[in-house]
């Protein structure tokens, strides 16, 4: 049996590399989360004043100072520099993983080949009352370390990759406590003021902080700037569209909240979570049957052949049924009407909508 023979029977070895600063709240609860995953913990501090490093000293010793310099992938790479064993793992103080994708990952360690250079994993960023994921996306998370990968961009900064890749069904829970609202905003600021020229990545980004803080005015001005560009990546494109008619919704600019949904149509087939939007702006107008139509091209609507992008699982699942059910109300088609508040009941069964819709039409049609 040749080495290279017996290392494809050996378990991989994983650094977990994090950057943290402030975060006695979470970060117990993460390494826990990744305990019989990584191998190795390194965690870089770029400047805790409360019991981060207390915490952490539990798990490793392998703790590091970097000075802050507003600079994430600085942050990051150096973080990634320490690492020692075969793969990196990254995380945020703020995720987890939980039981069952622990599980998976631990299942990963035992099977993957090493001829995979990157492995990427779903981010769960967002739930429902339910506690089913409502928002969610794919992130590269776990590279190989000899190909030296590079973290870029001071904010929002992302992993830059190549080669043989594998998308897991491994999913990264982020579950936040608090943050600091004004970080990013400020690092945009100061690079503005600076001079800096933005990539179209950082128009983008710095759009979506201006639409956090609600600065409506600015955001779209930087929305307008990136797609105009015509260099973003689409689901970006995409996604720029949908927070320019969240934008033009709050300044109550019907008119180009409306231009910008239909913008979308430009970088791909209709989305669900666009045609939904369309079903709303009629049914609030009581034009019934144009958002009968936007409400059934929902359900039918393509779903993006991976989940890189944002994903809105509520527009893709029961919100478009449970809309029509209103509208063939309204329109006296009450078997249709019940049909599609079943047809939501399977997403969302205990949601009280659901019972209350179900026995008024049960009513009506007399079952």
């Amino acid at each position: 049996m040749t080495e290279s023979d017996k290392n494809a029977q050996l378990p991989i070895t994983i650094s977990l590399c994090m950057i943290v600063k402030n975060e006695e709240a979470t970060i117990e609860r993460c390494l826990l989360s990744a305990e019989g995953i990584a191998d190795e913990i390194i965690i870089v501090d770029t400047g805790s004043t409360d019991k981060t490093k207390e915490i952490v000293s539990k798990f490793t010793d392998k703790i590091y100072d970097f000075e802050w310099i507003h600079d994430f992938a600085a942050a990051r790479n150096y973080a990634f520099s320490q690492a020692t064993q075969e793969y990196i793992l990254w995380l945020d103080a703020d995720d987890v993983f939980l039981a069952a994708d622990r599980e998976l990952f631990l299942n990963l360690k035992t099977t993957l080949s090493r001829e995979i250079t990157v492995v990427s994993m779903l981010y769960n960023l967002g739930f429902d009352q339910y506690g089913k994921v409502a928002f969610q996306r794919r992130r590269n998370r776990l590279v190989k370390r000899e190909r030296n990968f590079r973290w870029v961009g001071a904010v929002h900064e992302y992993l830059e990759v190549y080669d043989r890749s594998f998308n897991s069904e491994i999913a990264v829970t982020h579950q936040p406590l608090s943050h600091d609202a004004d970080r990013n905003l400020k690092i945009y600021e100061l690079r503005l003021q600076k001079g800096e020229k933005f990539s179209p990545r950082d128009l983008y980004y710095f759009a979506n902080e201006l639409l956090d803080h609600r600065l409506f005015d600015r955001a779209i001005e930087y929305y307008q700037k990136f797609l105009e560009t015509k260099q973003g990546w689409v689901e970006d494109n995409i996604s720029a569209c949908s927070k320019l008619a969240d934008c033009f919704y709050n300044l109550n600019d019907i008119e180009n909240q409306l231009k910008y949904i239909y913008q979308s149509f430009q970088y791909d087939v209709p989305r669900a979570e666009f045609c939904c939007r369309l079903g709303y702006y009629h049914l609030i107008n009581n034009q019934l049957k144009q958002a009968i139509f936007w409400y059934k091209l929902a359900t039918q609507a393509e779903k993006p052949a991976d989940s890189w992008g944002m994903v809105n699982f509520k527009c893709q699942t029961w919100l478009p049924h449970l809309q029509l059910c209103v509208c063939y109300s309204r329109t006296g088609q009450y078997q249709f009407a019940f049909e599609h508040n079943e047809i939501a009941g399977t997403f969302i069964p205990e949601d009280p909508r659901i019972h209350q819709n179900r026995t008024y039409l049960k009513n009506l049609l007399k079952i």
